[in-house]
């Protein structure tokens, strides 16, 4: 790690964290933004995530902890309504990182990539096209949808949510923790743990 590294990401988190970047766009913007080369190495994504919790502290102190507890809830209930496919939430509302401009992302495992388009439309849902392909290690699909929170607590625009269609096996070791110890991803029990010791906390 450097200092041209360190500047990277710092610039990459302000992206995601005011602008809502997704973060390998933040790191290519935040290279032209520093007037660098195309080619100069980006920053990992731990270290970007160390600035983008620096840069919530420091900025968003005041609202990006409320804003997580509402996206968690949001994400809860969306598990609980696809509990039969084992969800799984990934991303920056599980990790801790979310506000107001971030999406929730759930993997769904499923036998039939289409099971769960069929449960949403059962819900009176109709997912589309995500915006992003599927992983090329699932082979599945990736949908989105545009889900609102309820009043009060609702944001000024809707939550995106990406759906990601696994192979059952991929559920395998998928709640090991990464190199720091931290969990990639967390089950039903473990979000209600964390909105639960969120909501106890004064």
């Amino acid at each position: 790690m450097n200092e041209l590294q360190i500047e990277i990401a710092q610039v990459a988190a302000r992206l995601i964290a005011e602008e809502g970047w997704p973060w390998s766009g933040a790191k290519q913007r935040a290279l032209r933004e520093l007037g660098l080369p195309p080619r100069t190495a980006l920053p990992g994504s731990e270290l970007v995530e160390d600035m983008l919790r620096e840069h919530l502290a420091l900025f968003q102190a005041d609202t990006q902890p409320a804003e997580l507890l509402q996206l968690r809830r949001l994400a809860l209930r969306w598990m609980e309504r696809l509990e039969c496919f084992e969800p799984l939430l990934t991303g920056a509302v599980w990790r801790g990182t979310a506000n107001r401009l971030s999406d929730i992302r759930l993997q769904l495992f499923a036998d039939d990539p289409k099971a769960p388009d069929i449960a949403l439309l059962n819900l009176g849902v109709q997912a589309e096209a995500g915006p992003e392909p599927a992983s090329p290690r699932s082979g599945r699909e990736a949908h989105s949808l545009l889900v609102w929170l309820p009043p009060p607590q609702g944001f000024a625009q809707p939550v995106a949510l990406l759906l990601e269609v696994l192979d059952p096996l991929a559920r395998r070791g998928a709640l090991q923790p990464d190199g720091r110890g931290l969990s990639l991803r967390g089950e039903l029990s473990g979000l209600r743990r964390l909105i639960d010791d969120t909501a106890a906390c004064p």
